[in-house]
């Protein structure tokens, strides 16, 4: 007889079931669940229609990195470093993470450093693909964040600059004379954060009213808008809506 783990192949001859080196029985205890995906789509009892449902994610600060960082980062920072005198002073940290190198720049300085990035020889970022804000609410002063996405098309490279400014002072210079692509970006990002751009041809909301108070995605904004009308039927603001269960 086989036993119930065992099957009989083509030759009869018993095979087992279970690889081998594979355990057949359950650990006795698994690992607990993490929190930090409550919210959003597996939201729970709140009855919030908006899909936020009191969502809190865990951000783990990211520590500077260590050199050698792998790959062509240590590549471009030791070109940034050699082209640019004032790097120690600009750039505050290093960090790789997920795969990805991010300079993170004083904001006085950001203007400089791209233009270096573009400019120097041993770097040629020429493309700047994306600029985005994000609201780190509760993380330090400097809450609001600027991320610039740089593509360097001769050597097939990729960077990440971040630079940082607080609530009350959100100044940064504009990067448009060095990447004009940056220019609706950038418009954007003050629209949804109020991240000031110094030096900016036309610094006016792109997606909100002119008239509209306050920036929506910065983390402390309201939940709430204005009712919508579509084809004879009212939207109601998220604040207003029912639950269905």
């Amino acid at each position: 007889m086989t036993s119930p783990t065992d099957k009989p192949n083509d030759g009869g001859v018993p095979v087992p079931v279970t690889p081998v080196g594979a355990s057949s029985t359950a650990p006795a205890e698994y690992p607990p669940a993490s929190p930090a995906g409550r919210g959003m789509f597996g939201n729970q009892g709140t009855g919030d229609v908006s899909g936020y449902g009191g969502l809190v994610r865990q951000r783990q600060p990211i520590e500077e990195a260590s050199r050698p960082y792998g790959g062509y980062f240590d590549e471009v920072r030791d070109a940034l470093e050699e082209a640019y005198p004032a790097f120690n002073d600009a750039i505050e940290k290093v960090v790789v993470d997920r795969g990805e190198l991010t300079l993170h720049v004083r904001p006085e300085r950001i203007a400089e450093v791209c233009q270096v990035m573009r400019d120097d020889l041993a770097l040629r970022f020429e493309l700047c693909s994306s600029v985005s804000g994000v609201d780190y609410l509760g993380a330090d002063e400097r809450r609001l964040h600027v991320v610039y996405l740089l593509t360097s098309m001769t050597y097939r490279r990729r960077v990440r600059l971040e630079a940082a400014v607080s609530v009350e002072a959100p100044h940064l210079p504009s990067v448009t004379a060095v990447y004009p692509t940056a220019d609706w970006q950038e418009r954007e990002a003050y629209d949804m954060f109020g991240i000031v751009f110094d030096g900016h041809p036309s610094l006016t909301r792109i997606l909100m009213p002119d008239d509209w108070e306050g920036h929506p995605q910065r983390k402390d904004y309201p939940l709430g808008g204005v009712p919508v009308e579509y084809k004879g039927a009212e939207i109601a603001p998220p604040d207003r809506r029912r639950s269905y269960q």
